[in-house]
């Protein structure tokens, strides 16, 4: 893309025509320390065991632990892996005042056979580096799953 030894345009002249601060060519990328990505991998595990640390919790558990860290370093590590705390977060469960309430058509009724009522449920699964979802089809008599995704 630029050519130090352009006979015709200058360093700075390309960079100009690409739109580009000079100082993106001279810029060498750094490859991340070893004591960061060990930090990083014990982040990761925490974060597994422990999804609902958030950086301030992680930093706390990380200088129990004995590593010499701060809220910062540990945040920017956290959004380098792309990690956030899962919680429940507030008025989740207030109904919107525009939804229609639907009756309970379930309520009286006796389930004492198969295939009679079904219900399904989402649910999410930690693994390494986030989580995966789980939509699960069950049969109320048998308990079965039926399906799965």
């Amino acid at each position: 893309m630029i050519e130090p030894a352009h006979p015709k345009l200058s360093l700075t002249r390309q960079c100009e025509l690409l739109e580009l601060p000079r100082s993106t060519y001279y810029h060498q990328p750094k490859a991340p320390d070893d004591q960061n990505l060990a930090l990083m991998r014990v982040i990761d595990e925490t974060y597994l065991a422990y999804p609902f640390f958030g950086s301030r919790q992680m930093t706390r558990w990380l200088l129990r632990q004995g590593y010499a860290v701060n809220r910062k370093r540990v945040r920017r590590l956290m959004r380098l892996m792309n990690l956030t705390a899962i919680y429940r977060k507030p008025n989740l469960s207030k109904r919107a005042k525009a939804h229609r309430i639907y009756p309970y058509l379930l309520r009286d009724l006796v389930v004492d056979r198969p295939n009679q009522v079904w219900a399904t449920d989402i649910t999410y699964i930690p693994v390494r580096g986030g989580y995966i979802y789980l939509c699960a089809v069950i049969d109320w008599h048998t308990r079965m799953v039926l399906s799965w995704d």
